[in-house]
């Protein structure tokens, strides 16, 4: 799974020009946005491939083992111990899937492989975090999150073996399913964003539990 929504981390910590744990982030005052776009687009390339030295495992592409469902650019706000982000990109879904029963009105049966492209999506985290205590350090911790998201232009289906590989009845699922598809999104996509955000906080939180404030925040 390719997820472009992957270093928000780094548009809200400003890191010590000494650090020897994340020499990849360029050093910038907390409301200096040209300096903190450009030190996330550069530690981008970085961090989706992955730091073995902070156990984070590449981002970029995701792999998701399973997700369950019973349905068929870069902004930030941060005060205290609350941060918003919003998240906006395109990215492509693609895995396996198995399906019986009904998507939204109409009968669908099939396992295969699957992919969907999505379009200009915008993805809202909320994080509350908070602050451990070690020796003379102190660190970051995620105590929360939530998320919404949106898809504002638009998304595209795809799956394979459908009806067993009948063609007229996978032509018509597939038509209904692309001219029908922001209901059809709402209807199959909540497991798999909040799983994929959920992997994500999860790798970043790892930079947390390594590196200190002392060298998160630049005063």
């Amino acid at each position: 799974m390719k997820v472009i929504f992957l270093l928000f981390v780094v548009a809200f910590v400003s890191v010590s020009a000494n650090s020897a744990l994340v020499p990849f982030i360029e050093p910038c005052g907390e409301n200096d946005e040209r300096c903190l776009v450009r030190s996330a687009q550069n530690a981008l390339p970085v961090m989706s491939g992955g730091v073995p030295s902070l156990g984070i495992n590449p981002l970029d592409p995701l792999h998701v083992d399973k997700v369950h469902t019973d349905n068929a650019g870069l902004t930030m706000d941060r005060s205290g111990k609350h941060m918003e982000l919003t998240l906006r990109g395109s990215l492509v879904m693609a895995g396996d899937y198995t399906m019986s029963g009904k998507l939204l009105v109409m009968a669908i049966e099939g396992d295969g492989k699957y992919r969907i492209r999505i379009r200009d999506m915008v993805t809202k985290v909320m994080i509350e975090f908070g602050e451990r205590r070690v020796g003379r350090d102190s660190y970051w911790t995620v105590d929360s999150w939530k998320h919404t998201f949106n898809v504002e232009t638009g998304a595209d289906f795809r799956f394979q073996n459908l009806f067993n590989g009948n063609k007229q009845l996978s032509d018509a699922i597939h038509e209904f399913a692309n001219s029908n598809w922001r209901e059809i999104f709402q209807e199959v996509a909540p497991p798999m964003v909040e799983k994929t955000v959920g992997m994500i906080v999860q790798e970043v939180t790892k930079l947390f539990d390594k590196v200190p404030i002392r060298e998160l925040v630049k005063h």
